[in-house]
């Protein structure tokens, strides 16, 4: 009987992700990270399938090298859907070629260290890539507002997958340390698979929040960044003058563009004097097109959904519920109940 090893399986699903991901976007270009990241994933998973299925020992000065391409790729992919201004904060994007090129050093200057670094490297791009997204998800500034939160959910289930990685990392050197190596096939075969399964999961998520690109257009400044109220009427224009909220692309980058005031003081204003977060703020409008759809006409819950400007049933039931308790379907036989004359 033929050996599967476990990896290759989880190499099919990986696969699988990256063809639905394929099929789905027409956007290939802008999804270039997450396509790579989830390729490298699979690509990964595969050899370690190979070296501990088969012991091909010989993958030993590759897998590690691949291992180290993870972590900067995965920030990478998440950097996409925040405004390059925003993104390219942090410096030069050459800095993250380094951890390939630094382990592939390793392998012949200090082999045994491999492991320990690969552990700081996974650890340190975890917190980059809290640090990201600690504004939530109004720091996704290029995600559509209808999958702004599920990509930072996503964000934060990736760090949480690099973590589980250099927790697998350590076990192998604690193992090697202890015991020469004797359970390291099994814990690299199955245990470290699942931060890489997650990866590529939380990676599907995430690019499909990606919004369609538009040309961009320089945004003029405010004044001032305290004028709130100023850059609320703004937005309040725009939304209930212009119906921007119908826009099913709409993203605060292009919403920022549109207003001309920064993507971060649009955030701001609206977390200070609506008391949430930009992707509810424009919920809120798109629920109420909902409520009027479902008050006035004769149109199915899922076309008023459409209509409304949502894409997913999820976030739609999700955000209707938040905002009036109730789901589609009740709110709709509550209050044709309660206003007959209009049904």
């Amino acid at each position: 009987m033929i050996f599967v090893p476990l990896p290759f399986v989880v190499a099919l699903l990986l696969l699988i992700l990256l063809a639905a991901l394929l099929r789905t976007t027409d956007q290939a270009k802008v999804n270039r990270p997450f396509l790579a990241l989830i390729a490298l994933c699979a690509l990964q998973t595969f050899l370690v399938g190979l070296r501990w299925g088969y012991d091909l020992t010989a993958l030993r000065y590759v897998l590690p090298v691949l291992a180290a391409c993870v972590p900067p790729l995965t920030l990478a992919s998440f950097r996409c859907l925040i405004a390059r201004s925003d993104a390219d904060q942090g410096g030069s994007s050459w800095i993250h070629w380094l951890p390939p090129v630094a382990i592939a050093l390793l392998l012949v200057a200090a082999p045994q260290s491999i492991d320990i670094v690969l552990v700081a490297l996974f650890l340190g791009y975890a917190v980059a890539l809290l640090q990201l997204g600690k504004r939530g998800p109004d720091a996704l500034d290029e995600a559509r507002f209808d999958k702004a939160v599920a990509a930072h959910r996503a964000l934060v289930i990736a760090a949480a997958a690099l973590c589980i990685s250099a927790l697998f990392d350590l076990v192998i050197w604690l193992d090697f340390e202890w015991t020469r190596g004797d359970h390291a096939a099994l814990i690299a075969g199955n245990g470290s698979l699942l931060g890489l399964l997650m990866i590529g999961a939380t990676t599907l998520v995430a690019a499909s929040a990606k919004a369609v690109p538009e040309p961009a257009q320089d945004a003029v400044q405010t004044a001032s960044p305290e004028q709130d109220r100023e850059i609320l009427s703004r937005v309040e224009a725009l939304l209930a003058g212009q119906k921007l909220f119908l826009d099913e692309n709409l993203t605060l980058s292009r919403l920022a563009r549109r207003a001309g005031v920064p993507a971060r003081q649009i955030s701001g204003a609206i977390n200070r004097l609506a008391g949430r977060n930009v992707s509810q703020y424009i919920n809120d409008y798109r629920i109420a097109e909902a409520c009027r759809l479902l008050r006035q006409t004769d149109i199915s819950v899922t076309a008023a959904m459409l209509e409304s400007g949502f894409q997913t049933k999820s976030n739609f039931n999700r955000e209707f519920r938040r905002v009036t308790s109730l789901s589609p379907a009740t709110w709709r036989d509550r209050n044709r109940q309660d206003n007959p004359t209009e049904a």
